[in-house]
């Protein structure tokens, strides 16, 4: 098994049909392998920090997600209402029509809205939704996240049109610098594509797939 690897999976369940067994058994695989963390929908927050009390691995969930379109104020009390029921990390996804029109100063109040909420309480994640935007889009929304003080820049939903590439990872981590997460998601479905995203620069794997990339296998899952 691939340790390393394991400890930086968010062992990931989002989608709008899933049960509460699948959510025990992505808690229990995450036990199991030891990964960095569950991310689940808000619901399932609570009901995954139960599952997971006394063990090494964190609650994840997802704010304004997938679309990102959620107004700044519902962002940050989603975000507090998360951590309050036991989530310990949030990914929240910007506002990419802001970014797209230029909105520079909306973007980076939207993120603030988040972190702010979170500080101190749980580590933020910023997606900033790669497939749908230019290289300098892509360069702005990082440096945007950094100076409004997240922990990460993540690239992907998985629920748009494309998901993490090893060029995305390269200029996410040139753009961030050293001491900024970067977190591969969307399409990571092997231990090869994992060892890429990380020798590309990313330093957490978002995936459903995390068991068959820790067990050496193929998935073919979308996340």
């Amino acid at each position: 098994m691939e340790k390393n690897i394991a400890k930086m999976i968010d062992h990931t369940l989002l989608k709008a049909d899933s049960t509460k067994d699948q959510v025990t058994k992505i808690c229990e695989e995450a036990k199991e392998y030891h990964f960095a963390s569950v991310c689940v929908n808000p619901g399932w927050v609570k009901y995954a920090a139960q599952m997971l009390q006394g063990t090494d691995v964190k609650v994840c969930t997802v704010i304004g997600f997938p679309l990102g379109a959620t107004t700044s104020e519902t962002k940050a009390f989603e975000t507090k209402d998360a951590i309050e029921k036991g989530a310990t990390e949030v990914d929240m996804v910007i506002n990419i029509s802001a970014l797209k029109d230029g909105n520079d100063e909306l973007v980076k109040k939207d993120i603030q809205a988040v972190t702010a909420a979170a500080k101190g309480k749980a580590l933020t994640k910023v997606i900033i939704e790669t497939s749908l935007l230019t290289d300098e889009e892509k360069e702005r929304a990082c440096r945007l996240a950094v100076e409004a003080g997240t922990d990460f820049v993540k690239t992907s939903t998985g629920f748009s049109t494309g998901g993490a590439t090893i060029e995305d990872i390269k200029l996410m981590r040139k753009t961030v610098g050293p001491d900024i997460g970067v977190k591969a998601s969307g399409g990571v479905r092997s231990v090869e594509d994992a060892k890429n995203m990380i020798e590309a620069g990313a330093t957490r794997i978002g995936a459903s797939s995390g068991v068959q990339i820790v067990q050496g296998l193929t998935s073919d899952s979308d996340y």
